[in-house]
This record gives C-alpha cells, sequence and structure tokens, in this order.
C-alpha cells in the first residue's frame, strides 16, 4: 500500500466519516477503493491518472458507457430549467410513453428510484392486489434489500437447508422470523421441485419474483420450462408473476422477458431507463396497476417519492433509451456472444478448469468446468473464490475492470477490440491462476464430481 498516493489518502479521511469508508460495498477494495476521475465511454481514469476499460458499467446501469454527448447535452439543458420539482413534467410521461411502446406487457408504469424500491414496489402491488402475503423467489437471487426480496440471496452450504425444500436465510443480522416465513425459496430452473413448493402454499402467495438472467445465481438464463410453468401456476391460482428486469432489460429491446412466450404481470425496472442517474419503475397491466391510482374510490397502495420521476433522471433515460434502439441492442448482443465465444476459446487455449456464462450483452466467467445450472452449483467454494480474485487483481493490473463476481457487461461503446484486449488479459491471467496450490484444490474437486 502505498499510503503517499491520493487514493490511499483519501481513503483515510473516507473511514473516519464512513462506515468501512464506503457508502456501498461493491467499490472496497484492498488495500482501499478505486476513485474516479473521469469517464469517457467504455473506459475511467481514476484520481492517480490510471485509465481502465470498463466490463463494469456502474453494475450493468450505463448502457453507454461513460458521457455519451446526446445524454450530457440533453441533462444539461434540463439543469437549466430545474432538477426537481413538486409538479408532474413532461419529461415522466415521454419516459411512459417510450417504455410502454417497447414491451406489450407494460401498459402503465409508475417511476421510482431505485431497482430495490422497483422490486419493494412490485411485492407490495402484488399484495394490494390480491389480498395474500406470501412472496416465492429463487434462491440466491439477489432483488435488492428489502427483507423479502433479499430472503437466502446470500444461502451458503451451512444453512440453505435441503436441495428439494431450500430454507429462507436471512442476510441482515436481526430480519424478523416473520418475514422469512413469508418467502418460499425455489430452486432455480428446477419446475418440478418448484411446483411442489408452490402447491404448499397456493392460496398464501401473492407473487411469484423471478430475474430472468440472475445475477447472483450465475448469470444463467432461466429456461422456458421454468418460465412456463410458473406462468402456468401462478394463473391458475391467483398469483402474480413478477419479472426482475433491473439488470436483465438491456438484452433485448423490450427486454429479457422478449425471449419467453410467457409474459410477467409485473416488470421492475432499473439500470439503463435511468440514463446513468438514479431509477427504478414499476411496470405491467392496467388493472394491477390501478393498485397506485389516486382517483380511484379506494386506493389499494398510496404511493408517493420525493425524487420519483424527476426531470433530470427522465430525460436523461429517454435519450439513452432513444440511443438504444433495436440495431444498437442487436449489435451489442452480437458483441456478447463473440466475448462469450471467445473467452471461451481462450479457457480451451489455456487449459485451465474455467467455464462462462451469459446471454445479450452480459458473461461471467467460473472457475467450474461446466456451467452451472442453479446458484447451488454457481456457489463459489473457498479456493474458487481466491482463484477469481487472482484473476480479477490481474485484470485490473492491466487495465480492466470486472464486476467482483467475474461477470461482465457490454456497453456500446465496445467494438470486438475491446473483447481482444480482455481475452490477451485473460490469457495471461489464468496462466498465473494455474500456478497457485488452489486452482489444483478446484481441479481435484471438480474431477471427484
Amino acid at each position: 500500500m502505498n499510503e503517499s498516493s491520493k487514493s490511499s489518502k483519501l481513503f483515510q479521511r473516507a473511514v473516519r466519516v464512513l462506515p468501512g469508508g464506503v457508502s456501498r460495498n461493491a467499490v472496497l477494495r484492498k488495500p482501499h477503493p478505486i476513485y474516479a476521475s473521469l469517464g469517457r465511454g467504455c473506459r475511467f481514469t481514476d484520481i492517480e491518472g490510471v485509465t481502465r476499460l470498463d466490463f463494469a458499467n456502474n453494475m450493468t446501469s450505463l448502457i453507454h458507457g461513460h458521457s455519451h454527448p446526446a445524454i450530457i447535452e440533453a441533462v444539461t439543458k434540463q439543469l437549466q430549467r430545474g432538477t426537481a420539482y413538486s409538479f408532474g413534467t413532461e419529461e415522466e410521461v415521454l419516459l411512459a410513453e417510450h417504455l410502454c411502446s417497447r414491451s406489450p406487457s407494460f401498459q402503465k408504469i409508475r417511476f421510482v428510484n431505485s431497482g430495490t424500491e422497483a422490486v419493494m414496489c412490485c411485492l407490495k402491488a402484488a399484495r394490494a392486489f390480491t389480498g395474500r402475503s406470501k412472496i416465492a423467489k429463487v434462491e440466491g437471487a439477489y432483488h435488492g434489500i428489502y427483507d423479502y426480496a433479499e430472503t437466502s440471496q446470500t444461502a451458503q452450504p451451512a444453512n440453505w437447508g435441503d436441495a428439494n425444500h431450500p430454507r429462507s436465510v436471512p442476510v441482515v443480522h436481526g430480519t424478523p422470523k416473520s418475514a422469512l416465513d413469508e418467502v418460499v425459496i425455489l430452486p432455480f430452473n428446477n419446475p418440478t421441485t418448484a411446483l411442489q413448493l408452490l402447491d404448499q402454499h397456493a392460496d398464501e402467495i401473492a407473487c411469484v419474483l423471478i430475474d430472468p438472467m440472475p445475477h447472483r445465481v450465475g448469470v444463467i438464463p432461466a429456461a422456458h420450462e421454468f418460465i412456463n410453468a410458473l406462468r402456468k401456476w401462478t394463473t391458475q391460482h391467483g398469483a402474480l408473476l413478477v419479472f426482475d428486469e433491473v439488470i436483465t432489460f438491456r438484452s433485448e429491446y423490450g427486454g429479457a422477458q422478449q425471449w419467453y412466450q410467457a409474459r410477467p404481470d409485473l416488470t421492475a425496472l432499473g439500470k439503463i431507463i435511468g440514463g446513468g442517474f438514479p431509477v427504478g419503475a414499476i411496470a405491467g397491466r392496467s388493472d394491477m396497476m390501478d393498485v397506485f391510482n389516486p382517483l380511484l374510490e379506494k386506493v389499494l397502495f398510496p404511493h408517493s417519492g420525493t425524487f420519483s420521476a424527476n426531470p433530470i433522471t427522465m430525460t436523461a433515460g429517454l435519450a439513452a433509451l432513444k440511443l438504444y434502439d433495436e440495431f444498437a441492442v442487436s449489435r451489442l448482443n452480437r458483441i456478447g456472444a463473440e466475448a462469450r465465444w471467445q473467452i471461451t476459446s481462450t479457457i480451451c487455449e489455456a487449459q485451465i478448469h474455467a467455464c462462462v456464462t451469459g446471454a445479450g450483452s452480459m458473461f461471467r466467467i467460473h472457475f467450474k468446468p461446466d456451467p452451472p445450472k442453479n446458484y447451488r452449483e454457481a456457489f463459489t467454494t473457498p479456493e474458487e473464490t481466491k482463484c477469481l480474485k487472482v484473476l480479477l487483481d490481474h485484470l485490473l493490473a492491466s487495465g480492466i475492470m470486472l464486476i467482483s463476481t467475474g461477470a461482465a457487461t457490454l456497453s456500446t461503446p465496445m467494438t470486438h477490440n475491446e473483447i481482444d484486449e480482455l481475452c490477451a488479459a485473460l490469457k495471461t491471467g489464468f496462466k498465473r491462476v494455474k500456478e497457485m496450490p488452489e486452482f489444483r484444490a478446484t481441479e481435484i474437486a471438480g474431477a471427484t464430481k
């Protein structure tokens, strides 16, 4: 640790006023966080003057990378007119109209300020609509920090229970048992067991919450059979099917739900729809969205938010989504497919115990011989975690930033050149990992399965 560096000095100040020196754990690194100075396109420069290729994109939210000129121009004009009012704005209506035009399941929309808030409101809306209290969600899936939505997000072998009946495991110390009891945990991509578990609570479940390609589960697309089974069950039993597309909306013009014949009742949105600013949204069927409707005689879900639909976010979001048209989506997905193919080739060439998963413009590298199929298979052992850290540290030193799980997302400024750059760094990184005793342990573990 260079205690005289700008980053070290800034971190020393940060720990005095911020718990752990940060406001979000994802940016914490040893010996100190990287502090960004500026970003342009698909690269950012830190306060030490080091420029890196950015495959993290602020946890998938920057679909156009950093400082896109059209977004900057639109937001700058709006800044000069005001940042927030105690009134509605045309920008809110324009973004809502645009989003509704992108997906047949989006009949009405309500804006909030984060993906966590969007998921929370979807669950509360489902309860308001059905009059039921329980929710069902996939083991390991991340849906923000709402007590119910986060349950079993960090389950481990010591506490996750039987695979055919996963336990509801708290994330935060002090989470009420009563909250955990309201959550039914489902195994991912296992429709038979999922339906058996749902049947045990058929008259109590307000909704089934599903991310069509959950990051924490391994960036594995949900199987058509799984989605179809959940859609059929929820329809038969008067429950709602809720998609969390906070991350996956980037996957197709109308979101990852375009991959499936089945359609959700409600969808939680966030990330790219804000154009680089804080955002969330609930979209869905008109009758279900009407639980929010303040014009009705009986309002089932009174809702407001000081910065919901603020004109800065609405302006940036509309500019970003207009740029992310069907051509841009298709182009970025082709680069994503090329990235996964090249990474697989690099893995084969390196003869290393690893694989890559993903779809659309996202992927994730695992130190496992075969792509995992669910959270328990994707769970990283201590040895795999050490191997991943060595790889990510090597990439960072080589000028490339990935998400700490080994996941990555593309942005529209990227070309095949950036994929070549990544794979060249992976090639030398894999060589370094193969020299680790921990890597040999993962090989032995994989061979004995």
